[in-house]
């Protein structure tokens, strides 16, 4: 998939709400990720809903599911996560008038 076409698509897995809850969830939770039951219990949402949201994350691939014995966990996708970021900063402030030059996080807290 193109750059382009896979952060739009990254970025409308994230557009709902629960989704969005979901990746901050295992974005929190750190390379050990979080069992479903875990983000099941955290949310208060269906075992249904659950999964067909994590797999609208999975197949953008912010997510990664495994399985240990009977115990599935889920792991955010940091690489895909930097690089949706990363798309949308690299050009930050690149049209201004007296453009900042560096690197994006620079351009970034200038804007705090």
């Amino acid at each position: 998939m193109e750059r382009l076409e896979h952060t739009a698509a990254c970025l409308e897995a994230l557009g709902n709400p629960t989704r969005l809850a979901i990746y901050r969830l295992l974005v929190r939770a750190g390379d050990h990720g979080r069992p479903v039951g875990k983000i099941q219990e955290a949310l208060g949402i269906p075992a249904s809903t659950l999964s067909h949201h994590l797999k609208q994350l999975e197949v953008v691939d912010l997510v990664a599911r495994s399985k240990q014995g009977t115990t599935h966990s889920c792991t955010a996708n940091y690489a895909v996560m930097d690089m949706v970021l990363e798309f949308l900063t690299e050009e930050c402030c690149a049209d201004a008038d007296g453009a900042a030059t560096g690197a994006p996080s620079v351009r970034l807290q200038k804007h705090k």
